[in-house]
């Protein structure tokens, strides 16, 4: 499920995002479950451009007229027999939003209606790969249902029948095969191949019903080559049935052509439009009025019926608002060629024999929107003007305006109209105090000597311990200082002895060792004792043996 809605959101545009969002809130509001249904959900798998929407809704679809309305769509036409509206969003999204029905046929042409539910909607359509539906609801939103196997068909790039009684049962479904295959550039499959021989030999297309027959065309206006399907149908000799007047011949095909050239450029710089109109203009150009009135009453659509009768009339007052005083600036042209209707600006500069006119236009579409490459915007970040700013997007919009007047032309004047907007410089951080390994042991010998206790001469510092240490020997009594002095000559014997005797541990002395000691004579290079300590040293030596003897 996540794989078709992921598919969705980045096939949809924007602003048919928006769409989907505002149908579904509208259907969820009433209690009522809302399905993508058609040639939508196909053209998103497939990858064709998604030129309309189609939603099913399980309900009364009249209900919820009055909440599109509110949400600024307009409703272009309804059918209320088969429950269908056609609404027009804004930014140019057509939709078709119909309530689920099923259909049986006991004459060709004709249904009978039920209102049933999604599954036998699927049921009721032409083509297996109209036959799918993507779930908007809570709980199954992204559901695919295909019950058909519509997306193998799409893989073969093939076109298959429901039933095999499907051209018998409505007519128009031949004019769709015939209209898609031109379009995709697709095949029948062999059974529906055969379905549809037949129909050609048996004239189906005779039984075809008038609502039908102004849908389809409605339906050639709103292809990018209208001219390809028209040259279809007239080989097959059904232009005669949808509209015997309406031929190839009576086209302007360099007014198509021209009108095409300048819906690209309305892209490129970011305006999408609505051409079908202005096409229908062309595509019945050198037919008579009182036929094309014939042909509008036709159409299901009244609100497309309107801007095609009425499109030549405000293209001329969008003339005159271009030659007037009020927009002779660059940037007033611009802002009220942005505020009109695309399919003006595309009839206009097609069909306008006014120089002035013709200039402003092409100025719009090809030089002026090159100023928007020009914008300082690294200038800007210097300034530290971002796009998080809140001001951003108008000043972009004003510096826009004010270079396309020549307001805004070298460095110095677009600094000095930035400077006001720009926020001035961050206050630096304090810099953390680092000390160093030095500072940090005089900090401790500090807080260790604060803590200590205040009598110093109880308590030595370790550097100068040997002194103390000889100063409490030479206070201590004679009967602890004789064994050091006995050993005084054993630590210059250690000192004399060779490397491999200091290796071993010390031993402690023992009575019998000290007497071998104080036997030996004392050595006269190393050991440099005081003339008077000398004869205490051997009489505190002499005097043990002596007691021992006795």
């Amino acid at each position: 499920m996540a794989d078709y809605i992921y598919m969705m959101e980045s096939r949809l545009s924007p602003a048919q995002l928006q769409v989907v969002g505002q149908v579904q809130e509208i259907a969820r509001s009433h209690e009522m479950n809302v399905y993508l249904t058609g040639g939508a959900v196909r053209d998103i798998i497939s990858g064709f451009a998604i030129r309309d929407l189609d939603f099913t809704i399980q309900g009364n679809v009249h209900k919820l007229r009055k909440d599109f309305e509110k949400v600024g769509a307009i409703i272009q036409g309804e059918d209320e027999e088969l429950r269908i509206l056609y609404v027009l969003f804004p930014n140019h999204v057509r939709t078709e939003i119909a309530s689920a029905r099923s259909e049986s046929y006991p004459k060709p042409g004709k249904p009978e209606v039920t209102f049933d539910t999604i599954n036998e909607d699927l049921r009721r359509r032409d083509f297996t790969v109209n036959a799918m539906a993507l779930s908007l609801n809570p709980g199954s939103r992204g559901l695919l249902m295909d019950p058909f196997n519509g997306v193998a068909d799409l893989e073969a790039k093939h076109l298959r029948i429901l039933q095999n009684y499907a051209f018998l049962e409505e007519p128009s479904r031949m004019l769709r095969a015939l209209r898609l295959m031109t379009r995709f550039h697709w095949t029948l499959e062999e059974r529906t191949q055969a379905r549809f021989d037949a129909a050609k030999e048996g004239n189906y297309l005779e039984n075809i019903a008038n609502r039908a027959i102004g849908y389809e065309i409605e339906q050639i206006a709103h292809e990018d080559d209208p001219l390809a399907v028209m040259r279809a149908f007239e080989k097959e000799g059904w232009m005669k049935i949808l509209f015997p007047a309406w031929t190839t011949a009576k086209v302007d095909v360099a007014g198509l052509t021209a009108l095409q050239k300048t819906r690209q450029q309305l892209t490129d710089i970011g305006v999408q439009s609505d051409p079908a109109a202005a096409r229908m203009y062309f595509l019945t150009r050198k037919i008579s009025e009182k036929e094309v009135h014939a042909m509008q009453k036709l159409l299901p659509r009244h609100h497309f019926v309107e801007q095609w009768l009425n499109i030549e009339n405000d293209a001329k007052d969008l003339a005159k608002q271009l030659l007037s005083k009020e927009y002779a600036a660059p940037s007033a042209t611009w802002k009220l060629l942005m505020s009109t209707r695309p399919e003006l600006i595309l009839f206009l500069d097609v069909t306008t024999r006014q120089s002035a006119v013709e200039q402003k236009i092409k100025a719009f579409l090809t030089k002026w929107p090159q100023y928007r490459q020009k914008m300082p915007l690294q200038k800007m970040a210097e300034m530290r003007i971002t796009p998080e700013l809140p001001v951003y997007q108008k000043l972009l919009e004003e510096m826009f305006l004010m270079m396309l007047d020549g307001k805004l032309k070298t460095e110095a004047e677009i600094v000095k109209y930035l400077e006001p907007h720009s926020p001035p410089l961050p206050v630096a951080p304090p810099t953390p105090t680092r000390r160093g390994r030095g500072k940090k042991k005089a900090a401790a010998a500090a807080a260790a000597a604060a803590s200590a206790p205040t009598d110093r001469a109880a308590q030595p510092s370790p550097a100068r311990a040997p002194e103390s240490q000889a100063l409490v020997k030479s206070k201590a009594p004679k009967q602890q200082a004789a064994p050091t002095k006995i050993l005084a000559p054993q630590v210059a014997a250690e000192k004399a002895a060779p490397p491999k005797a200091l290796a071993k541990p010390a031993e402690k002395p023992t009575k019998g060792h000290i007497k071998l000691e104080a036997k030996k004579p004392p050595a006269k290079k190393t050991v440099k004792a005081p003339a008077k300590a000398r004869p205490k040293a051997k009489s505190a030596a002499k005097k043990p043996p002596g007691k021992k003897r006795k």
